[in-house]
């Protein structure tokens, strides 16, 4: 198995035992990002919308050091803290995905990393 780390410095350093993506073949896998602003360190959950872009950027920065767009995510995951704003989250979710959106699942959970309000994490293919 063909099995590379990809960690950049313009996303969040993982804050444990994982890394930021591993590409494997032609399929990356992108770890949980949270709104962590990479180059000052700070949170930017002042609202679910700043959230949300901030953990879209994350992503994208990830896929763009891989090669890879959001036009090739197949598959993402959303964890929110408060499920009643899934409709923000929708609707700044869909303004990166304008074509043929990835598959998706959203859950409400009880706590996320440092305590932020959303994670996302995806699977690209290349193909």
């Amino acid at each position: 198995m063909n099995k590379k780390a990809i960690q950049i410095p313009n996303a969040p350093a993982p804050v444990g035992p994982y890394s930021q993506a591993i590409l494997s073949g032609n399929t990356l896998f992108v770890s949980g990002q949270i709104p962590l602003n990479p180059e000052t360190g700070n949170l930017e959950i002042e609202t679910i919308e700043s959230a949300t872009h901030r953990v879209l950027k994350n992503i994208g920065k990830l896929l763009e050091a891989s090669d890879f767009t959001f036009d090739e995510v197949v598959k993402c995951s959303i964890f929110l803290k408060d499920l009643n704003d899934f409709a923000k989250v929708n609707t700044i979710y869909a303004s990166y995905f304008p074509g043929i959106p990835p598959a998706r699942e959203t859950v409400q959970v009880v706590r996320l990393p440092l305590d932020v309000n959303i994670e996302i994490s995806c699977i690209a293919v290349k193909g």
